[in-house]
């Protein structure tokens, strides 16, 4: 009796499980005989366990996207620009930036010699705090090659709970459902003239609390205030094309690190990068299982705290 009752128990577990292989499998079904070459290029060690993890954060993804796309060739650079150059970009079909941004953004002093990895048409996806570069020069390279940045004395970076219930009949929002979670979302962006090019993927309405610090460079102008108390929509994460057929994407989101979690957090960014280099994206979107807490916890930059550890006395850096 009991072993035929756990044969039983057995063969329910194990359809369960080739079941639920088989719909993932499905759902990545257009997409996993292709062949694209992805590189992540993560920043230095910035914020303190558990947020901007820049190297946990990409291993992660790439780790998923391997899986979900065993046809990709996906590779992680770690400590910001590669010590062989622009030569460990070659033949990309897409770029993954996932940095400190601002003045000591990775790209910034290389420019004019990224400027002909776009020019190929390879895409480019920067990640949270890797949205951020001066206006002018940079500024300007990235409102080229991903639609949008953000520009101190502009843009805005509090921390809040951000509810997306509507998606725009996009290639990236497949198989994306309505979700709430709370990050540091950066709104108020500063985008291509008219939106050119540029199709918005997560917008909210931010709430009042947004606008409660005083004016700064990262948080709160009179501009900003003015779109938040008149009810704007913000865009948090947008896609964009490039003339010459190039792609971009920009996401606000990936301060915590325990994010990546949410299905549908991850899945954005990865249909995202799939997106950005010119992949098939299936109906449903690029399906992968939700992380363990092992794996959430693997390649931070910091071990786990203990009690009494504080992040500041950590080393964590302020915007």
């Amino acid at each position: 009796m009991f072993r035929r009752s756990a044969y039983g128990l057995f063969a329910i577990l194990l359809t369960a499980f080739t079941g639920d292989f088989a719909l993932a499998a499905e759902a990545n079904v257009d997409s996993a005989s292709e062949t694209k070459k992805i590189v992540f290029i993560a920043g230095r060690p910035s914020h303190g366990y558990g947020a901007h993890e820049h190297y946990a954060g990409s291993r992660l993804l790439a780790e998923s996207l391997k899986e979900a796309v065993p046809g990709y060739e996906v590779t992680v650079i770690k400590n910001g620009w590669p010590e062989e150059g622009i030569e460990a970009l070659k033949d990309a079909d897409s770029v993954v930036v996932y940095c400190d941004g601002g003045p000591r953004h990775l790209l910034n002093p290389h420019i004019d010699e990224f400027q002909s990895v776009m020019k190929s048409g390879a895409g480019l996806v920067c990640i949270h705090y890797g949205v951020e570069t001066p206006a002018g020069k940079t500024g300007n390279a990235f409102l080229d090659w991903i639609g949008g940045y953000f520009e101190a004395g502009w843009s805005v970076n509090p921390h809040w709970e951000a509810e997306f219930t509507a998606f725009p009949d996009h290639p990236i929002s497949r198989g994306v459902k309505p979700f709430k979670i709370n990050d540091e979302w950066y709104f108020h962006m500063r985008f291509r003239d008219q939106m050119k090019g540029v199709t918005p993927i997560l917008s909210a309405h931010p709430p009042e609390d947004t606008m409660r610090r005083p004016d700064g460079p990262h948080s709160g102008n009179p501009d900003v205030r003015k779109a938040v108390a008149a009810g704007e929509i913000q865009h948090v994460a947008w896609a964009a094309e490039r003339d010459g057929g190039g792609r971009g994407f920009g996401f606000t989101g990936g301060h915590f690190h325990w994010n990546w979690a949410d299905e549908n957090f991850r899945k954005v960014m990865l249909n995202a990068i799939v997106w950005t280099a010119h992949g098939e994206i299936p109906e449903n979107g690029i399906a992968t299982p939700d992380p363990t807490q092992e794996e959430l916890e693997a390649n931070q930059d910091e071990p786990k705290p203990t009690p009494g550890d504080s992040q500041k006395k950590r080393g964590a850096k302020k915007k």
